[in-house]
């Protein structure tokens, strides 16, 4: 607990640009104590937590309250962002809040159409990846095989297997993807 008033101590201190003599000077509290304080190694009384609460304009609860470490765990439709658009025309949202402490890393992905002669790259990647279409004719490309997937489909495979996905088709094709231990995007 000494450890964290003292973090909150110093880091208020920072961001008022404030000095330790300055801060002992307001408070009537010695720079060695205040320093003590601040790297966690003494503990302080109320009055003199009060004084130091007052020089930093903070009410007294501020150094008591617990960080909010609480995460979100749901992401509703209308908070959902473009994580990424990229120039091959497929748009990318993240399914899930706080992706980078994640496992799984659920998307939607919408495809805009290109032309069938385009030459698409399989790559592979590490984890494996599931696939379920929404709307339109996606075409998983995998192992030197075109695979036609209707709304309803699914695709469960390794992800070190070369592959990728086009949209051949004249509409959007929307998928949702969730990939574990995904290094690229596909």
């Amino acid at each position: 607990m000494n450890k964290d008033i003292g973090k909150k101590v110093k880091d208020l201190r920072n961001g008022k640009k404030m000095t330790l003599k300055e801060l002992s000077e307001q408070t009537n509290l010695s720079t060695g104590f205040l320093s003590q304080l601040e790297r966690g190694l003494t503990a302080v009384a109320t009055d003199s937590l009060e004084k130091i609460a007052h020089a930093l304009e903070v009410d007294l609860s501020y150094f008591f309250k617990s960080p909010k470490t609480k995460r979100k765990i749901v992401l509703r439709s209308y908070e959902k962002e473009v994580f990424q658009v990229e120039s091959s025309g497929v748009i990318i949202y993240h399914l899930t809040q706080n992706p980078e402490d994640k496992a799984m890393l659920p998307r939607l992905i919408e495809l805009l159409p290109i032309n069938s002669e385009e030459h698409i790259d399989v790559y592979p990647h590490e984890g494996e990846e599931f696939i379920y279409v929404l709307e339109g004719v996606l075409t998983l490309l995998m192992n030197n095989e075109q695979h036609e997937l209707y709304p309803g489909d699914t695709a469960h495979y390794s992800s070190k297997i070369p592959h990728n996905w086009a949209n051949y088709t004249n509409k959007i094709v929307k998928i949702i993807a969730n990939n574990t231990t995904c290094h690229k995007n596909t």
